[in-house]
């Protein structure tokens, strides 16, 4: 199956630069280039793709209020958007975390991570790091107008070990992590991911990151 991206970028170079490196992955493919937000929202309607590298700094609609756009819409329940910032963890990830994304990548990143980045988003495998995880979700709570935690009614849908994951999960492990950890299959722990997102109303795994936190399922501590 391949993976479509719209790139969104101000800067030509940038989307040709982008565009050689991601149609030269099999399992990826370029649909659509916008220099602008309000055309990132335009072309994700139009070409359906299934993720949007998303630039920070565009003119006519910044890319964070691009992207709130494109969360917000439930025909394009679907695209996933991996924000480029030029920091792992700033205010910009933040507000970006907060308007929907799904993924976070620097604008130094080596090739071969933004091609895996684009994987990870697509799949809903993987948010950010253990420590970029922590570090975002102490910045995101420090601002009183975060998304708001599930309620008690969904919480009280989460079976013992969905639980479990939703934890793990919002400590930044990866499937295979959380796999090794709970001794299970990765098939298995991503099968309860997937169920604990049903139930807490999760549109992916940075939801669910936020919810754990926000409900106090888990600290910033470590685990």
């Amino acid at each position: 199956m391949t993976i479509r991206v719209l790139l969104a970028d101000d800067q030509a170079l940038i989307r040709g630069g982008f565009r050689v490196l991601i149609d030269s992955a099999p399992d990826l493919e370029v649909v659509g280039e916008a220099a602008t937000g309000r055309e990132a929202v335009e072309l994700a309607r139009s070409t359906r793709a299934d993720v949007v590298v998303m630039d920070v700094r565009m003119p006519e609609m910044d890319g964070l209020e691009a992207t709130r756009a494109i969360c917000a819409d439930e025909d394009l329940a679907g695209v996933k958007v991996l924000v480029v910032t030029t920091f792992e963890i700033d205010e910009y990830v933040v507000q970006a975390l907060r308007a929907g994304a799904s993924g976070f990548v620097g604008k130094g990143v080596e090739p071969d991570e933004l091609l895996a980045a684009i994987r990870t988003v697509a799949l809903g495998d993987a948010l950010l790091s253990a420590k970029a995880t922590r570090g975002l979700i102490t910045s995101f709570l420090a601002q009183p107008t975060g998304r708001p935690a599930a309620t008690s009614t969904q919480l009280a849908l989460l079976t013992e070990r969905e639980r479990e994951v939703v934890v793990l999960v919002a400590y930044g492990l990866s499937n295979d992590d959380i796999a090794e950890r709970l001794f299970v299959s990765p098939l298995t722990a991503k099968t309860h991911i997937n169920r604990a997102m049903m139930k807490l109303g999760a549109r992916d795994r940075a939801q669910v990151v936020v919810i754990a936190y926000q409900s106090g399922m888990v600290s910033t501590q470590s685990p």
